[in-house]
């Protein structure tokens, strides 16, 4: 695997690996009481398969703060980001400003655009025509220790 660090996003380029996969056991586990046992099912099960559509354009980056934590990206956590999708409104997005990397909220309205942060204690940045800025890719998943 393939890093790239940056002062908040470290990138991780993910190496293919075919034909693997852990073992899935597609019952559903509670998170209430307790169910009686029952007989299972096993099979195999990809997580590239589940969370990555484009492997050409699709990194991981580790996210570096507490900007996000309001839409459930903590530090630490790994966002899975695809650089094929079209940037819309609302979505989280992995952009370049001022040459580092940022991951905010999208904001748009007509011309404008701001990066919305997920905590109050952070300002909303509204992009100007003074700023080097570019939308990276859009984070489609994000994986997280427990």
């Amino acid at each position: 695997m393939i890093t790239h660090d940056s002062k908040n996003l470290t990138f991780f380029v993910p190496d293919p690996i075919d034909g693997l996969g852990s073992i899935f056991i597609n019952t559903g586990i509670s998170a209430g009481f307790p169910s009686p046992t029952e007989d299972f099912t096993q099979e195999k099960l990809s997580l590239d398969e589940q969370l990555i559509k484009n492997k050409e354009a699709t990194f991981y980056a580790r996210v570096n703060g507490q900007s996000m934590i309001g839409a459930g990206l903590d530090d630490n956590d790994l966002l899975v980001i695809d650089r094929s999708l079209e940037p819309e409104n609302g979505k989280i997005a992995v952009c370049f400003l001022d040459g580092e990397f940022t991951v905010k909220r999208l904001r748009k309205q007509g011309n404008e655009v701001w990066l919305q942060p997920e905590n109050p204690s952070y300002p909303i940045i509204k992009i100007t025509e003074e700023n080097d800025f570019v939308i990276w890719g859009i984070v489609t998943n994000v994986i997280k220790k427990v």
